[in-house]
């Protein structure tokens, strides 16, 4: 398509002017505002601009284009994300995105390899956040309902690369408009981390997530769909028909798995715990609509009634689950059900709250013991994640909501819980998982997604509270994003 434009004025985005080409730049032109309105500046901009071919992804490689030389790390000690014991005297080859070879000694790396001496210090895999929202992390609740939709995208940008830098490369999406994000990312446009997608929360009118304005009622069902919805933060579901359709748009548009909503949340001022919302066929028929992809579905649930609502439907992950019992803690481990939880231990791990909103977080807050003590007595298996929103000093308090589970675990159940357990349930994604490989784990074959810190993170877990100064290496798919090693 327009080859009649000399590929240097395309490279340097120079104007032309061709009788020829003419309708079909008007054509692109509407494509692509189309692709704005709908999506916004990243994502109908680069989208749209690659499959015209007009430009090729930044990580797009060229028939011309040579791989990068292979990275050879010597001289430190690994936590591999399992062993609670550190190993020395090993070299890690990294080629390409993978882990190539790991050996004792100090043998001759291949041609050509560029070495990094990691002075002693501690290699391990690059941590994973199981429940995060990438694009409401760091805006106001006020921005992200008033803000142009290139704005909202543009910030989410610049605070998934702070996410990466803190040393977190990889996330599970659980709610929001992230696909053309990911995207970007997976190309190499912009710098984050990898993204499990579940593309938009899926709750009932007056669920937790409704965040519509009430000029917005009556819904209409079949009728059109509200702003809230349009942009892809939330979609209302309203019986089981409703419920398996919105699931399959999620999938449609690439989620790696299924958020539904259980019950009432904190950030949803119209809504308490103890509510529901999907009936149980409801929630069954987003949870078959799922598993027809061979993918799984999280359910947002705090109270022992929605979770159980939950299993019985057949979900395989509760997200929170703090107001959970004994008897409930019970049926996950006999099912095997994932729990996904976060340790909020006071006011100070949300932005300030008031009316019921506060309630509900404090409700939160009183059951946090509760939850991981169940966890941990009944052996259920848990999954790390922060659920840091509308904060952007907040979301620097990622890894420092790592270290608040020392409360209940050691340090290196800690580190094995935020990198190759965390990796178990992203794998549930089964063929829908956007990034086929070992994660979270330091072995040959795994993907290269590793870091380097400044100092013993099993005898101090309070490194990882402070990225900027103690990780020394981020390396992401074999590409390294920091390195301020000596030489």
């Amino acid at each position: 398509m327009f080859s009649c434009v000399p590929a240097d004025r395309v490279a340097r985005s120079e104007a032309w002017t061709c009788s020829c080409c003419q309708p079909q730049l008007q054509t692109a032109s509407r494509r692509i505002g189309m692709d704005l309105s709908r999506r916004g500046f990243m994502a109908g901009a680069s989208a749209s601009l690659v499959s015209l071919g007009l430009v090729r992804p930044v990580g797009a490689q060229s028939s011309s284009s040579r791989p990068a030389p292979p990275l050879a790390f010597g001289n430190f000690l690994l936590f591999d994300g399992k062993s609670n014991v550190l190993r020395g005297g090993l070299r890690l080859l990294v080629e390409g995105n993978r882990i190539k070879q790991i050996v004792s000694g100090d043998p001759a790396p291949p041609e050509g390899t560029r070495m990094i001496d990691c002075g002693g210090r501690v290699l391990m895999p690059g941590l994973i956040d199981a429940h995060w929202h990438t694009m409401f992390a760091a805006l106001p609740i006020p921005v992200l309902f008033s803000a142009d939709v290139g704005y909202i995208f543009l910030a989410a940008s610049a605070e998934a690369e702070r996410t990466l830098m803190r040393g977190f490369t990889t996330i599970r999406d659980l709610g929001g408009p992230s696909f053309a994000l990911k995207q970007a990312i997976d190309e190499g446009l912009v710098t984050g981390p990898r993204i499990y997608p579940s593309g938009a929360m899926i709750t009932t009118t007056g669920g937790h997530g409704d965040m519509r304005p009430l000029s917005d009622l009556p819904r209409i069902p079949g009728g059109p769909l509200s702003h809230l919805e349009q942009t892809g933060g939330a979609n209302i579901a309203d019986n089981a028909d409703e419920a398996r359709l919105r699931v399959r748009e999620q999938l449609l548009q690439g989620a790696s798995q299924i958020k539904l909503v259980g019950g009432g949340g904190v950030a949803s001022p119209r809504t308490t715990l103890d509510m529901f919302t999907f009936s149980e066929e409801e929630l069954r028929a987003g949870v078959q609509a799922a598993a027809d992809r061979n993918t799984y579905v999280a359910v947002h649930a705090y109270p022992p009634a929605a979770i159980r609502r939950a299993v019985a439907a057949g979900a395989q992950c509760i997200e929170h689950g703090h107001l959970m019992d004994e008897a409930t803690a019970g049926l996950m481990a006999d099912k095997g059900i994932w729990l996904s939880t976060q340790p909020f231990i006071d006011e100070g791990d949300m932005p300030p709250l008031t009316g019921q909103s506060r309630i509900n977080l404090l409700q939160v807050i009183a059951g946090t013991d509760n939850v991981y003590r169940l966890a941990k007595d009944h052996r259920i298996k848990t999954a790390f994640g922060t659920d840091l929103l509308f904060s952007n000093a907040l979301t620097g308090r990622q890894g420092r909501l790592l270290t608040h589970l020392t409360r209940w675990y050691g340090n290196a159940e800690i580190l094995t819980m935020a990198t190759s357990g965390n990796a178990e349930l992203l794998a549930m994604s089964g063929p829908r998982n956007p990034y086929p490989g070992k994660l979270g784990a330091i072995e040959e074959g795994a993907l290269a997604d590793l870091l380097v810190i400044d100092g013993n993170p099993i005898d101090d877990i309070g490194l990882v509270a402070d990225p900027d100064k103690n990780l020394m290496v981020i390396m992401k798919d074999g590409r390294l994003y920091k390195n301020t090693l000596p030489g």
